[in-house]
């Protein structure tokens, strides 16, 4: 059923699925921009593309407060990307529905890269939206710079009129009734959605702050909110539930921390990098296929958390939906412990410089290195966190042989799985790992 005031949201004219007319990597970029590299099809999945066109209105979002239109009428044309099972019998009726995000001049995923297999796994949808300009229209890195024969005639700035992301607010909701109520094409081949989950990172997480504090109470049309490493205040005086994810990155860069409620849910996790080491290497192979440059190089520190924060995030959307669904409210988890609230922020850490308190998986708890959530350098290097080995001499002493340290990681994760931090899948993975690995072995 639709939400209160989703029937207000007007049916953008969707075309597609855009065929691609050259394989992932052929120079004439005749394919979509960061198609996935995962085997969809071994996994029951389909990629597709899809233009849509309609109408936005701008809005004024006061902080904390409801919106208002400003005006109407502005046309757009722009894309979303989708990723869904290809048989009704493997989907469970949630919609992840992404604001692609920018690092830091042309677009991308985070959920679908950070969550793939878990995604698959749970039979969930994930579409990716193209709502923001720069990603669209930034030269050199743009859509319709990188493909100017498949990305020519899109337009989120009213062919120039509009020189900010202004109508962002009405391509996300009208994408999500495209999806929620299709009318001509369906993005969703037919699939029955239940739900439709408003996702966004880092730097989308806080646009769709934006949207869920001033625009969602006039439109209704997500049935949650899922923000991660980012995002401001969240208003929780309106009905529809959110889930926060913060790394140990947005904790010390003085993320705004907010208590818990019957709407609201924030889970922290220590040594959590926003740009870690699982996803930077899938970023690295979109960007090498792509043609596009890395924005990750000349650290101050090693960069790269190896801290898993994909599989915090695979059971925070598992109790989002359970959440949504039957009212049954996720477990709140302890906050990353402070030695200063500053600013700057500081981090209480142990003996080792990780970090106390927060979620803390068994890569951290039973540590072989020190992960932080915190580097500096060049481009995006503040966002990568740190890694540093332990040396033989202090992992001898932590674990006298190889059994030790597997025992104290299945003590760990079980722990973890217990709380509900982590699902049954990511945490057999884990111990498996553990049970693989070299530590203790002399």
């Amino acid at each position: 059923a639709k939400l209160a005031g989703a029937a207000s949201v007007p049916n953008p004219t969707v075309t597609g699925p855009v065929p691609a007319n050259a394989e992932p990597g052929d120079p004439s970029h005749d394919y979509p921009f960061f198609a996935t590299t995962v085997d969809l099809a071994s996994q029951g999945y389909v990629e597709e593309e899809f233009f849509f066109d309609g109408a936005a209105n701008r809005y004024s979002t006061p902080a904390l407060t409801t919106g208002s239109v400003i005006d109407g009428g502005h046309p757009y044309r722009t894309r979303m990307v989708v990723h869904r099972p290809a048989s009704p019998d493997k989907f469970n009726g949630t919609v992840l529905l992404e604001l692609h995000t920018l690092a830091p001049d042309y677009e991308h995923d985070a959920f679908w890269l950070y969550s793939h297999d878990h995604l698959m796994r749970r039979g969930y949808a994930w579409i990716g939206v193209s709502a923001q300009r720069l990603g669209i229209h930034q030269p050199g890195t743009g859509l319709k710079a990188w493909s100017p024969r498949r990305y020519g005639t899109l337009d989120v700035t009213e062919g120039g009129a509009i020189l900010d992301d202004a109508l962002w607010y009405d391509i996300f909701s009208q994408a999500a009734q495209a999806v929620r109520s299709p009318k001509g094409v369906d993005p969703m081949g037919g699939l029955h959605v239940e739900r439709i989950i408003a996702a966004g990172g880092a730097q989308a997480a806080n646009r769709l702050t934006l949207y869920h504090n001033s625009i969602h109470p006039l439109v209704g049309i997500f049935d949650a909110f899922f923000i991660a490493v980012g995002g401001g205040a969240i208003r929780t005086d309106l009905y529809v539930k959110i889930f926060k994810i913060l790394t140990e990155t947005t904790v010390a860069g003085n993320a705004v921390r907010q208590p818990d409620s019957d709407r609201f849910r924030k889970w922290e996790g220590a040594g959590s990098a926003t740009i870690d080491l699982h996803l930077s290497r899938e970023l690295a192979a979109l960007q090498a296929r792509d043609n596009v440059p890395p924005a990750v190089a000349g650290c101050d520190r090693s960069p790269f958390s190896r801290i898993p924060g994909n599989v915090v995030l695979n059971a925070a959307l598992d109790h989002l939906v359970r959440w949504a669904k039957d009212n049954i409210q996720p477990p709140a988890a302890p906050e990353i412990e402070l030695a200063a609230l500053g600013p700057p922020v500081v981090i209480a850490r142990d003996s080792f410089g990780n970090a106390l308190g927060g979620i803390r998986l068994s890569q951290h708890s039973v540590p072989t290195a020190t992960n932080t959530g915190v580097n500096s350098g060049p481009g995006l290097c503040s966002l990568t966190g740190s890694f540093q080995p332990f040396d033989d001499a202090t992992l001898a002493a932590l674990y006298a042989d190889h059994n030790t340290y597997v025992i104290q990681v299945i003590q760990a994760t079980l722990e973890n799985l217990k709380a509900g931090f982590i699902v049954p899948e990511d945490a057999a993975a884990t111990i498996y790992d553990a049970a693989l690995s070299d530590i203790g072995r002399r």
